[in-house]
């Protein structure tokens, strides 16, 4: 079988490929840029992917290409639908990431709840030895215990995120789909109005698209946190900024954006040294553990392929 990594260095440069050559004659690149995705999928049976977007403009070159393998539990750069007609076979990554996600997403939460990025600047910058203080308690921040914590997505990711808050004493409510007799399930525009921190851990379809939107965005409250480490186009980014510039919300946790990585010109960019803002460059779901753990999934995924079985298969949902 013919292997073919398209984007390596978005798996990290510290996790060996060195496994996949069990299972096929492997050809790795660091990244590829859009025209050489196409001469590189070209004659290879298995591609993986990362970040890297597959559809018809691309694939079409791909004669003998039988199966895409995704490092990653979304699958929206990948035309599905192009490759389900032309019998391409997709796999996805699931649980792989969750202890990852979580750990990023609360840490956002302490962080900004604590006011601990300008806590460490007034040190670092010697205002606290200047000061002859022994103390500072400005910004006031408060204490988790009774705040609301808002889930919207209540999948692995989410439920984790969901246990960790309730452990340390948030009352959790979560927006998804149906029902669920384990959580408070409320309304999207319940929730938003209602929570204290809201994290949102939905994938990106065509619902959730934009779900996050101006409107909903105003009816935040004043202090209120959004955390997003799920796609950056479930949230009308804009918006968001223009909030935490007028001083409309408490504060933004962003791992995931439209555009990645984002511009000059992206919103973002203007708030990114604010200090109830913490940008992260899209990591949330790379502690090592998780990407070796996606690393194997990857590999089986490929095995259960070879030998006729269907496994992390989304082509055919």
């Amino acid at each position: 079988m013919k292997i073919t990594v398209l984007d390596a260095d978005t798996l990290g440069k510290d996790l060996s490929l060195e496994p996949l050559k069990a299972v096929g004659d492997v050809t790795i690149y660091n990244y590829s840029d859009p025209d050489e995705v196409i001469k590189r999928i070209t004659d290879c049976e298995v591609v993986i992917i990362n970040k890297i977007k597959l559809n018809e403009t691309n694939l079409k070159y791909a004669k003998n290409l039988k199966l895409i393998c995704i490092a990653a539990t979304g699958y929206d750069n990948v035309d599905v639908e192009y490759c389900r007609e032309h019998n391409i076979a997709v796999c996805n990554v699931v649980g792989y990431s969750t202890n990852s996600v979580a750990l990023l997403t609360v840490s956002m939460a302490l962080s900004l709840v604590t006011h601990l990025r300008q806590y460490n600047k007034f040190v670092v910058s010697g205002e606290y030895t200047k000061s002859g203080i022994p103390n500072r308690l400005e910004p006031a921040f408060h204490e988790l215990d009774g705040m609301m914590w808002g889930i919207v997505g209540l999948g692995n990711i989410g439920k984790k995120v969901a246990k960790i808050a309730s452990a340390m004493g948030c009352n959790v409510i979560a927006n998804k789909r149906s029902d669920d007799p384990d959580y408070n399930i409320v309304s999207i525009d319940e929730l938003i109005e209602r929570s204290d921190i809201i994290s949102v851990h939905t994938p990106l379809t065509d619902l959730t698209r934009g779900l996050i939107s101006a409107e909903r965005i105003g009816k935040m409250k004043k202090n209120a946190i959004l955390i997003n480490v799920a796609r950056g186009a479930v949230c009308d980014e804009k918006a968001l900024a223009d909030a935490i510039k007028a001083d409309k919300i408490g504060g933004l946790g962003i791992d995931v954006y439209s555009n990645e990585p984002f511009s000059e010109e992206h919103p973002f960019y203007e708030i990114k040294s604010h200090d109830n803002v913490l940008l992260t460059p899209h990591n949330a779901w790379g502690a090592y553990e998780a990407r070796e753990r996606c690393l194997y999934d990857i590999i089986e995924n490929i095995k259960s392929f070879c030998g006729g079985g269907k496994r992390s298969r989304v082509d055919i949902l």
